[in-house]
């Protein structure tokens, strides 16, 4: 047997000698052990390099490789992001965590004019928002630094050479076996403990989650082409079992799990939003409710915290500042709830969308935002969501599942100030296969209908102002596609009139994006370019047939009714005054400054009807929902939704 990983005589210059030399035969003699990788010539260095590099970790640390694989796949879908940290400083397919230098100086809620609440009957509100001392870090956010006292290697070579990453993450997981007292067994069964203290997670129900989600990934297998274009593979143990009594012994904290409204598959505690009054008849940070008995819950609203986990808490429990049902930990996948379905929380600068939304925060808190997302968050994300979307019938499509970026400005005040999180990111395409709901062609070559959907990975717009203004950002994959005027990459950008200000390639400008998922109909083609109606406009993007960027759809839309040139886009779906009964004051029925007009078509989310929920008092005995009879269709209109009333247009079926 090898000398272990931490013997006192590895220097790192003696340890990068010993692992060029010695590791082949190594995992040659244990590789039969440890669940063999493909078979490759040893002068293949390029397609089957880090599958090599998970075998050689594997033997060197006596880890079962078939663990070490199934714990990356968790944390990173064995991407390595050349070498650019995740949301929470992690680095590399093992998600090795170095968080000191990351930490954000300001919460995103903070930024820009948006108000949370977004409620025009009360005063706009900016709360002043004073960002948490940073405390030291948590171990889960300084994984790297062990990982390099254990093996010897610099921590910079951790962050970027994906071999040595994952050499770092199996010597984590032999470290964690061994305070567990547990043998370097052979067998992935009795690596459950280790496992579940790799999450980093303080508490028994995250470790658990975190682990059966790993032990799931073994049995189920998994193989795919990477970042960087290499194929990795797992094969699949369906009846492998797991030796979940090593729990027990992790040392970890219980929590309790009383009163949160989470499946049973995640891991989930409650973390109160404070609803009390303060000030001069002030109150906050949620209005109580009696959803869905009072009002129906329509949409999920995804967010991005750029915030540190203990700040956002120390956020959403204070109650002069806004609020949000739920957040989500990157490094684990812990789910905090914070307001009840049932009541309605500020969280997306839309009072129609808060009064009819549950909001989901994802925690990020890497300065610049071309980060990227663990697999564990994803996945607890999309238990949750599934959770919620059947209690409360929500369709699991782009037209309710809401990015923050796709709530429209109520008011056309309102509109530069829409937050734009989680960003261009975020990946759509694979969150949506999680839900079980992976968006497919379900049109005709011809259909007049397209949903946006790029390889995630291959598509890299070019983004600017990530960490600098108008310095382009790392190339990294987008789950949006860039808008021109023409077919034409020379052609001037997509113009947002909302916005006033011209189109740039800003990561937070959306005037000329569209996003995975989304629907649109076609206005015209050329070549490998589609054009879609899009704010007004005939809008074109690249649309190649040898790597599509969208695929054919069906469904309804509306175009206007004969006779206007064009019809109003709303921001909201408001009640007709005589809805309003004594006592509460009719909200102005205002357009936004845009029209539909005639001859273009949009593609149609749902239909509902006008509704306002008048809540402005702490006390809820004047609290009411008013609900119209006049319809609206919610469309998607440009890279937000938007609203506009059944009496304007018409409804047809897109030709497929």
């Amino acid at each position: 047997m090898r000398g272990s990983a931490t013997d006192p005589t590895s220097t790192p210059g003696h340890r990068h000698l010993r692992r060029s030399v010695g590791t082949l035969a190594s995992a040659a003699l244990l590789l039969p052990l440890l669940g063999a990788a493909p078979a490759q010539s040893a002068t293949d260095s390029s397609a089957g390099r880090l599958q090599r590099a998970f075998a050689d970790a594997a033997a060197e640390y006596h880890v079962p490789q078939s663990v070490l694989l199934a714990v990356s796949y968790l944390q990173s879908r064995w991407d390595s992001h050349a070498g650019a940290p995740s949301v929470t400083g992690g680095y590399g397919p093992m998600h090795l965590t170095d968080a000191r230098t990351a930490l954000a100086t300001t919460e995103h809620l903070a930024e820009g004019t948006e108000d949370a609440r977004g409620d025009s009957a009360r005063p706009a509100l900016h709360p002043d928002i004073k960002v948490p001392e940073n405390s030291a870090l948590p171990a889960r956010l300084r994984t790297l630094p062990k990982a390099a006292e254990l093996t010897g290697l610099p921590a910079a070579e951790l962050r970027t050479d994906p071999a040595a990453n994952i050499a770092g993450g199996a010597a984590l997981l032999a470290s964690a076996q061994k305070e567990l007292g547990e043998p370097a067994s052979a067998d992935p069964a009795h690596w459950y403990g280790a496992v579940a203290r790799f999450s980093g997670a303080d508490d028994t129900a995250t470790a658990r989650a975190y682990a059966n989600d790993v032990y799931d990934v073994l049995r189920t297998g998994e193989q795919r082409t990477t970042d960087d274009g290499q194929q990795v593979a797992l094969a699949a143990r369906p009846h492998l079992s797991a030796d979940t009594g090593q729990l027990k012994r992790a040392g970890l904290r219980t929590v309790a799990a009383d009163d949160v409204e989470c499946p049973n598959s995640v891991s989930c505690e409650w973390i109160p939003a404070p609803y009390s009054e303060f000030g001069d008849n002030d109150y906050g940070n949620h209005d109580l409710g009696d959803r869905p008995d009072s009002q129906s819950i329509k949409y999920i609203v995804i967010h991005d915290t750029e915030g540190t986990w203990d700040g956002v808490l120390n956020l959403v429990q204070d109650p002069t500042y806004v609020s949000w049902n739920y957040t989500i930990r990157s490094t684990d996948g812990l789910i905090a709830q914070h307001v009840k379905a049932k009541d309605v929380a500020w969280h997306a600068g839309n009072w129609y969308i808060n009064a009819k939304s549950v909001g989901i925060e994802h925690e990020g808190f890497l300065a610049a935002p071309d980060a990227w997302y663990t697999e564990a968050m994803y996945r607890s994300s999309a238990r949750l969501v599934k959770y919620l979307a059947r209690k409360y019938g929500i369709p699991l499509d782009r037209q309710h599942i809401l990015g923050h970026d796709s709530v429209p400005g109520p008011t056309t005040s309102t509109i530069p100030g829409m937050h734009t999180d989680p960003g261009p990111y975020w990946d759509w395409r694979h969150y949506f296969q999680l839900l079980g709901h992976p968006f497919r062609a379900t049109g005709g070559k011809y259909s007049d209908l397209v949903t946006i959907r790029p390889d995630y990975a291959a598509n890299e717009p070019v983004y600017t102002g990530c960490t600098t203004k108008g310095e382009p950002c790392t190339e990294h994959g987008s789950s949006e596609v860039r808008l021109y005027s023409d077919h034409d990459e020379n052609a001037p950008l997509i113009k947002d009139i909302g916005l006033k200000t011209d189109p740039t390639n800003g990561v937070n400008d959306l005037s000329s994006r569209v996003s995975t998922g989304q629907q649109y109909a076609v206005a015209d083609r050329w070549g490998d370019w589609t054009a879609i109606w899009y704010l007004g406009q005939k809008a074109w993007f690249e649309n190649p047939a040898e790597q599509p960027t969208a695929v054919p759809a069906s469904g309804l839309v509306v175009t206007p009714k004969d006779g206007p040139a064009s019809v109003p886009v709303y921001g909201r779906a408001y009640p007709e005054k005589e809805a309003y009964p004594a006592g509460v004051p009719a909200q102005s029925v205002v357009a936004l400054p845009y029209t539909l007009p005639a001859g273009q078509k949009y593609v149609v989310g749902d239909v509902v009807p006008g509704e306002y929920y008048y809540a402005v008092t702490f006390t809820t005995d004047s609290h009411r929902v008013v609900v119209g009879k006049d319809l609206y269709y919610e469309i998607q209109y440009g890279h937000r939704v938007a609203f506009v009333r059944a009496a304007d247009v018409r409804l047809e079926s897109a030709v497929g």
